[in-house]
């Protein structure tokens, strides 16, 4: 993975800053109050029920919507300047291409729609699929249409690649395939990476960098090392059906209680003292105990903060 930027770095070291990024529909607010930074050369998740806010997230980054209020800049520029076009590629789970055009016109296509196409780079990555260049891409199979895809996404030489499920619609053998591809070529340019998935074991093998959304506002940002150490699964036994008063000092994430016996996720503040059973929890566990509780605290790691009032570093 790509070494974490220095905190206190100058603004082209952030991929994405935001602060008070919020953007309102008719229905009511899908994003708000969303202050972050992402560092440059990142592999980021972004993760987060359905109607989180992750795709408005992402449409914002990738100037398909405009925000209702506050900032938002990639690599320190704002969002609506054009200098932030050549440096962006997005890829939908839909994967929008011409079903009629062969291979090659596809990539034709994004030859002359980018001035900086690498051609021998969105070549190789169809090449090395075995994907045939004169067939019409509404006949490939689905790991070849995203394969196809990041060719084009890639071709362009990004800075910042959006994903928003690209690989949702892949079997397990095409998924893994795909994740490899996308690792290889990310970091062998560099390339920010902001994933959206709802497959957490996927996040896990790939990501290095975390955004958790619900309700429309972050939860969690920052470095995934970072992110789950802070927390720990307790079990033991309850106090007349309650937790332990002994665990009031620190923050409990999600708690279940069952007879005699208590679970929860804990966000540490100091050693874990007690008649307990204390376990290092995974990536998932993490992630399912703070999608299961919104409310929560958000929790940010020093390089993910941006000072706003009520948001707690790890």
């Amino acid at each position: 993975m790509a070494e974490t930027s220095n905190p206190g770095g100058s603004p082209g070291t952030w991929a994405l800053e935001a602060r008070g990024l919020g953007k309102r529909y008719r229905r009511g607010w899908a994003l708000r109050d969303c202050s972050f930074r992402l560092p440059a050369g990142r592999i980021c998740g972004l993760v987060g029920p359905n109607g989180a806010g992750k795709s408005t997230l992402l449409g914002l980054v990738s100037r398909q919507v405009a925000a209702t209020r506050g900032d938002l800049r990639v690599f320190g520029v704002p969002v609506g300047d054009p200098e932030v076009m050549p440096r962006f590629a997005f890829l939908g789970q839909d994967k929008p291409m011409y079903k009629r055009f062969s291979v090659a016109e596809t990539l034709r296509i994004g030859c002359e729609l980018n001035p900086g196409w690498d051609a021998a780079a969105a070549e190789r990555i169809v090449r090395s699929g075995d994907v045939p260049m004169n067939a019409a891409v509404g006949t490939l199979s689905g790991g070849q249409r995203t394969r196809v895809a990041l060719a084009l996404a890639f071709g362009k030489r990004p800075d910042l690649l959006l994903l928003d499920e690209p690989m949702a619609d892949l079997d397990p053998l095409a998924r893994d395939e795909m994740s490899t591809l996308l690792m290889a070529e990310a970091v062998e340019r560099g390339t920010t990476v902001v994933m959206s998935s709802h497959i957490l074991a996927e996040l896990e093998d790939m990501c290095d960098y975390l955004l958790v959304v619900a309700d429309g506002r972050i939860r969690m940002a920052g470095d995934a090392d970072a992110l789950v150490p802070a927390h720990a699964l307790v079990t033991g036994l309850a106090e007349e059906g309650n937790l332990p008063a002994a665990l009031a000092r620190h923050t409990v994430i999600e708690k279940r209680v069952q007879g005699r016996q208590f679970r929860a996720m804990v966000r540490t503040d100091g050693p874990l003292s007690g008649d307990w059973q204390v376990a290092v929890p995974s990536l998932e566990e993490v992630l399912l105990a703070h999608l299961r509780s919104p409310d929560a605290p958000p929790l940010y790691t020093p390089g993910a903060q941006i000072e706003t009032e009520g948001t707690r570093t790890a």
